[in-house]
């Protein structure tokens, strides 16, 4: 342990772990296979950074999204680490020939599943001596994996053809079936993984839902929130299209520092936004769930959503961005009443039918050229062995999971009791809240006064605001 909490001080410049770091890095430091689930904000990193300075060989990190990987780059850059690869399609051929070529010069190496499960790197990554594995965000296996991003699902064969010293699998939310799921996929025995579980809750979030009448007065309500909120923070949407009308409406009435970001931008284009919003040019982002994982602030004060989120898991992990220095932040759910049947839509407008796969695997060649994501999804399977039968219940199984987690969202609405003690339930959390003013808005309206959240007027935001925002605000958070 003196050893560790040596690197720990002269290597990151701390004195202290947080909670279940410490036991994260001794476990993987042991040899050991560990799956670990720590709240969002908790410095997950450092449990794969610190050991790669204490274990021989290579750190391999997979990550699902560029942003998240280059935050991870740079923060390692920050601490001096100079033997640090992110293999993504950003490279120019050249510099990927050069860090292909000096590849067992890196100590840590960041790539995303597809990149892993191209032949040419899975090679590269065998003629290493890898001492662990590191699977970044692992919640992402189970629920991108089947019907959005399945080279996820290459993972298991990837760590049995590297074969690295240990593996890491490292989350802020999984249930119990979803923890099985992981460990099913990455083929890691759950008898002899480390199973490291703390409690997902983030107490410094206040949790605020609000039913609204139509699209017209969710409006109404955002602007009168961001009027009136300390800043920054972040707006999630569920459409593109709707996160840029909604920063419009907002640089008008609000302030002129509001941008939008989702995933048909450039990567330039993201990029410079969440830098801006990293280094507090912007006060507002209203973004897609592609904003998010990597955006590591600490100081967001409010995310509000704007669409009802598909799962539990996901509102989470975004209102997880909130308050990640410890200080009182809120998070705010806007919905309609049709919002549940929009979600069930689209689990089934995103998924191929039974209708699809029957005519794709009756004549793939008719659709060999077709550039569509839900045949995309069906070539992978037929070409990875699956036959018809195989593919068929397995989206019947993943539209049943996404409509399950999607009505635990309902009932989490729903609920006249502690929505706190309702998510803490939800993912078998055994932690017991004492219900209080700052908790959340069950039977109680929110407070932004006593939550000492309002932020005062400044000279940069010169947007009028409405007078009556007091009992607009009072009245909507009444559940």
């Amino acid at each position: 342990m003196e050893q560790i909490m040596q690197t720990l001080q002269q290597r990151f410049g701390y004195t202290a772990f947080k909670p279940g770091q410490a036991e994260v890095i001794r476990a993987v430091l042991g040899g050991q296979d560990t799956f670990a689930i720590l709240p969002t904000g908790t410095g997950k990193s450092l449990c794969y950074q610190l050991p790669g300075y204490l274990l021989a060989g290579q750190i391999v990190i997979v990550s699902p999204l560029l942003s998240l990987m280059q935050d991870q780059v740079a923060q390692l850059h920050y601490l001096g680490e100079k033997r640090v690869l992110a293999l993504t399609s950003a490279l120019d051929p050249g510099m990927r020939r050069y860090s292909l070529a000096h590849f067992e010069q890196y100590k840590f190496i960041f790539l995303s599943p597809e990149m892993a499960n191209q032949e040419q790197i899975r090679r590269k990554l065998q003629q290493l001596d890898i001492a662990l594995l590191v699977v970044d965000e692992a919640h992402c296996i189970s629920q991108w994996g089947v019907d959005f991003r399945p080279d996820y699902l290459a993972l298991k064969s990837l760590r049995a053809a590297i074969r690295p010293q240990a593996t890491l699998a490292l989350t802020a939310t999984a249930t119990k079936r979803v923890r099985a799921d992981i460990l099913a996929k990455l083929g890691l025995d759950p008898a002899a993984t480390k199973q490291i579980v703390h409690s997902v809750d983030r107490r410094n979030i206040y949790l605020a839902t609000a039913e609204v009448t139509d699209e017209a007065e969710k409006n109404q309500r955002v602007v009168a929130l961001c009027q009136q909120l300390k800043q920054p923070g972040i707006i999630y949407f569920s459409s593109r299209q709707k996160a840029e009308e909604i920063a419009a409406l907002l640089q008008q009435k609000v302030s002129p520092r509001v941008a939008f970001y989702h995933g048909a931008m450039t990567s330039q284009d993201r990029f410079a936004v969440q830098q801006q919003f990293m280094h507090g040019k912007l006060a507002i982002i209203c973004a897609t769930n592609a904003f998010g994982m990597g955006i590591n602030k600490a100081d967001v004060r409010f995310v509000i959503h704007y669409h009802l989120p598909s799962s539990l898991e996901s509102y989470l992990q975004e209102i997880g961005r909130a308050g990640r220095d410890g200080q009182q932040s809120v998070a705010i759910l806007l919905y309609e009443a049709r919002d549940f049947q929009l979600q069930a839509n689209l689990v089934t407008n995103t998924l191929p039918d039974a209708a699809l796969i029957k005519q794709y695997f009756a004549q793939p060649q008719r659709f060999a050229t077709a550039a569509i994501p839900e045949i995309e999804l069906l070539q992978f399977y037929r070409q990875h062995h699956q036959s018809e039968a195989e593919v068929q219940q397995l989206f019947a199984k993943r539209r049943n999971e996404k409509l399950l987690a999607l009505r635990s969202m309902l009932a989490f609405l729903q609920t006249p009791n502690c929505k706190r003690q309702f998510i803490l339930n939800y993912f078998t959390d055994t932690t017991k809240i004492v219900h209080d003013a700052t908790c959340c808005n069950a039977g109680q309206p929110l407070d932004l006064a006593a939550l000492s959240l309002i932020r005062p007027a400044t000279a940069t935001d010169t947007v009028a605001v409405d007078q009556n925002w007091q009992e607009r605000l009072a009245a909507l958070f009444t559940n």
